[in-house]
């Protein structure tokens, strides 16, 4: 069966890395939502705990339940809880939702400084202090994010200048509302590489920590390692002659002789169909004709395949970024941690 492998010497050079840039580990949360970017949540979540990182950032709460063992703080991203859960801190990413959870709840403020998603507005914070101390909430940190970190501009400088105006605030309001220690974070992958300033409290890494950021051209691009590949393993093979032609709609032509090998995976598991005839693997082995629901072909008789050690690669011939070909990885595909 087609699988994947987890690099523990890649994640660690990259948390290397991180820590350096940071001038401390203390200050990483480790990003681990919708399956650890495709990685596999559980085993990202042990490679990190022994390395020693203690916080994490999910999505859910069921995701927050599977690591809650490994990390001493844990922030959920998306989720709202029906009953205390003391263990956990909340995002709170509207004045709406503020209401919605339960009283001593540990919550954490998110401002939208100019990405224009989720978050209140910066003239909303006095209004939403006061709500979330009559709502009876713990509130611990006011975040933001970054929408252009990784692009050359100017959005980075304003969105920071707009967060700082933001704390000074966050913190006189916090006094006058009872709000102690309370903290900051803003930096994601790219803002941590784009500048030494800024870090705040902690910063939230994931595609870093990866192996797989992509900063823009006149940007810092630090030597970061691919931490996933994934492999196939040959289902047929047979000898192709000139003419004859391959898959649905037949899109690839023989124009010689050739040994194909078709091999355990396609977009059901997560290849992306746009990679047809499109994709060269590590090993120079070409996919040909189209990639179907549970198959791929290449021109090779290898029994065992690699057909990505580098995301990146494979999602610029798909017409994509990193980002999606990772975390379209179906969860069924069986992950394994090599030194």
């Amino acid at each position: 069966m087609a699988f994947i492998t987890l690099d523990r010497k890649a994640f660690h050079h990259n948390i290397n890395m991180i820590a350096k840039q940071l001038q401390s580990r203390d200050k990483i949360a480790l990003v681990l939502k919708d399956n650890a970017y495709g990685h596999g949540l559980e085993q990202m979540a042990q490679m990190a705990s022994r390395y020693g990182i203690t916080r994490a950032v999910v999505r859910t709460i069921d995701e927050a339940m599977v690591i809650q063992e490994r990390f001493n703080y844990i922030l959920v991203l998306a989720d709202t809880p029906t009953i205390p859960m003391p263990q956990l801190n909340f995002t709170i990413n509207s004045m709406d939702q503020i209401r919605q959870f339960p009283r001593g709840s540990r919550v954490e403020l998110k401002i939208d400084t100019g990405m224009h998603r989720n978050g209140i507005a910066p003239y909303l914070l006095h209004h939403a202090f006061e709500k979330i101390s009559k709502n009876g909430l713990k509130l611990e940190a006011v975040l933001t994010h970054h929408r252009s970190a990784d692009e050359l501009g100017t959005d980075y400088f304003w969105q920071r200048h707009r967060f700082e105006a933001v704390k000074r605030e966050a913190l006189t309001l916090a006094k006058r509302y009872g709000f102690e220690g309370l903290r900051f974070h803003s930096a994601n992958s790219a803002a941590l590489f784009r500048s030494k300033e800024g870090h705040d409290d902690m910063v939230r890494i994931g595609i870093a920590a990866y192996g797989c950021l992509e900063m823009g051209p006149t940007l810092p691009q630090p030597d970061l390692l691919p931490v996933l590949s994934l492999w196939g393993e040959k289902l047929s093979q047979r000898r192709l002659n000139r003419g004859e032609r391959i898959g649905y709609g037949g899109t690839f032509t023989a124009t010689r002789q050739q040994t194909v090998s078709n091999y355990d995976l396609g977009y059901a598991d997560g290849l992306l169909r746009s990679a047809s005839n499109r994709y060269i693997a590590p090993g120079g082995e070409t996919v040909l004709g189209r990639i179907s629901m549970d198959n791929c072909s290449f021109n090779t008789d290898a029994e065992r395949l690699l057909i990505f050690n580098d995301a990146r690669q494979y999602a610029e011939a798909a017409g994509t970024i990193a980002y999606e070909a990772l975390v379209g990885l179906h969860p069924r595909l069986k992950r394994k941690i090599v030194e």
